[in-house]
């Protein structure tokens, strides 16, 4: 049994806590400052998830954020991050602050995303190491889990699979091990470029694959739009493999990664309806990126989107529509709000 403490209650965070319940280990869930609120509604509740929509069963712990310090001090073994992007930078300087004169526990990133730093790409997990380090922490272990795991089926039990990475594949594969149950399968992999750039672009390529239906012709009515844009819809898959595989060669991940869980796998979970499908829905109904977001996804994260914009000026330098025009297509259309057109002749 190992101790185990996930730093945020939120969807996928807690969703995560259940394989490590049934696999015996002390599993504990400390929420971030901004979660306080959310979670004495859950316990006045009866460990109701309101984001899962499902009962947290008694055996994990979950605490407030006032219990951060007392937990992280405590024998943890695996420090579980379920926060979302944007708090990459806290969390940074929440773990140097404790482990400033001791050693940081194994860390597995459960965020997925992508940024640009002095004009280059990073990963989160070197984004995290990066932080750590420029606060005193120069020894850190990051691990990253990808594929195909919505946080409701998780949380349910769902037969789902994902693949633990790593740069020391032994270590990928004990907390590979340390996770896997007969409904949680995992895998392992030391191409923990190749996993997390596949994570975080797929978000791009689901909006491209979501906006099939609006895309597949101009001319037809939407009863027969409804029962054939599929073929467009797996045009788009396949482009969007494609253009993964180059984007992850280029920031030296492995190309066959593309078509396992992370890359593959998530793009089909994604592109099946969830927050940035239904974005690329109304952008190929021919709405502007502002206009959907204003009319129908306000309050909605859409993180192909957000990375849309991090990204597209490095994008842009770095590659022309002949090698990626799907991706450009999408980005361009997003960053400068204009109309996504695309031009099928580019496609490979």
């Amino acid at each position: 049994m190992s101790k185990i403490v996930i730093i945020g209650a939120g969807a996928m965070g807690t969703a995560f806590s259940l394989p490590c319940l049934d696999n015996n280990h002390d599993i504990n869930i400390v929420g971030t400052h901004l979660e306080n609120e959310f979670i004495d509604d859950l316990k006045k509740n009866k460990n109701f998830h309101s984001g899962l929509k499902t009962i947290i069963p008694e055996g994990i712990k979950i605490f407030k954020f006032e219990k951060f310090d007392e937990l992280l001090k405590s024998n943890v073994d695996l420090i579980v991050l379920g926060i979302s992007s944007k708090g990459i930078e806290w969390v940074a300087s929440q773990l140097s602050r404790l482990y400033q004169n001791k050693a940081i526990p194994k860390l597995l990133m459960l965020t997925k995303g992508l940024s640009v730093h002095n004009n280059k790409y990073e990963l989160l997990v070197d984004k995290l190491e990066r932080l750590l380090k420029s606060k005193g922490i120069t020894k850190t272990n990051i691990s990253a889990i990808g594929g195909p795991c919505l946080a409701a089926g998780l949380a349910n039990r769902v037969h789902s699979s994902v693949i633990v990475a790593n740069k020391d594949i032994k270590i990928a594969k004990q907390i590979a091990d340390m996770l896997n149950t007969s409904y949680y399968h995992t895998s392992h992999s030391d191409d923990l470029n190749g996993v997390e750039v596949s994570a975080a672009i797929k978000n791009i390529f689901s909006m491209a694959v979501g906006a099939a239906k609006g895309l597949c012709s101009k001319n037809i009515s939407d009863e027969v739009r409804e029962k054939n844009y599929l073929n467009t819809a797996s045009a788009l898959i396949k482009q969007s493999i494609l253009e993964m595989e180059i984007f992850v060669e280029h920031l030296k991940g492995k190309k066959e990664t593309v078509k396992g869980l992370a890359g593959l796998g998530d793009l089909y979970v994604s592109s099946g309806g969830g927050r940035n499908a239904k974005m690329g829905a109304y952008i190929g109904e021919g709405l502007t990126f502002s206009e959907a977001k204003k009319t129908k996804m306000e309050k909605v994260t859409v993180e192909g989107a957000d990375l849309a914009k991090e990204i597209a000026k490095k994008v842009n330098e770095d590659f022309d529509e002949k090698k990626l025009p799907l991706m450009l297509s999408m980005i361009n259309a997003i960053v400068e709000d204009k109309k996504l057109e695309l031009n099928w002749e580019a496609f490979r």
